[in-house]
């Protein structure tokens, strides 16, 4: 009897622990890497036609971000999302893995977009303002949706090709930055996947 009840004891130890390791595994899988389209609320700044209101609604219903400048644009327009939620456009940076190597955004623009990948603070709490701003550049893509992978060696100071390289591991919030905006000017971004 002791060896039955001990047998089925173990079996039953062998089978929670292979399930908890497949939820874990599971859900390692399904998070490694997550699209900021659908996770991340975004924030607006410049003469755009939305708001951020309803950039996030148009986000929330049909899975897409959308700005369009207003006639007559003064100023840039600035288009902002944390790699990890908050509810203000200032949070804790993240600490992206080794493993991680690239971006892939799916968009489609009328004009030039100066991408921009915010670094964190020293202290780790919050995003810097007017700090690094290793950059990348998305080229105008105003007739169809483009999807390009960016490696984040790609992202140097100022866009030079000599630039201090981006902190993966203190990464903050990404900015779409349209620095001349022309009346009607779009940006429509289906997905940005960070890698985990």
């Amino acid at each position: 009897m002791k060896n039955k009840t001990s047998v089925s004891i173990e079996l039953f130890l062998l089978i929670l622990t292979v399930g908890f390791f497949l939820l874990s595994f599971t859900s390692i899988i399904t998070n490694s890497d997550k699209n900021l389209v659908k996770t991340s609320t975004w924030f607006i700044a410049g003469p755009a036609v939305e708001s951020q209101e309803v950039i996030n609604k148009t986000r929330q219903e049909k899975g897409i971000i959308k700005v369009t400048a207003k006639d007559n644009p003064v100023g840039e327009i600035e288009l902002n999302v944390l790699i990890t939620d908050s509810n203000s456009n200032d949070g804790a940076p993240t600490n992206l893995s080794d493993y991680s190597k690239f971006v892939s955004i799916t968009y489609k623009s009328s004009q030039l977009i100066k991408l921009q990948a915010r670094e964190g603070n020293k202290e780790g709490t919050g995003c810097v303002h007017g700090g690094s701003h290793p950059r990348v550049d998305l080229a105008a893509s105003p007739n169809k949706f483009t999807t390009i992978k960016i490696p984040w060696s790609d992202f140097k100071q100022d866009g030079l090709p000599d630039g201090k390289r981006l902190n993966i591991h203190n990464l903050c919030k990404f900015n779409f930055v349209n620095y001349n905006p022309v009346s009607g000017a779009f940006l429509e971004i289906r997905s940005v996947i960070v890698q985990n």
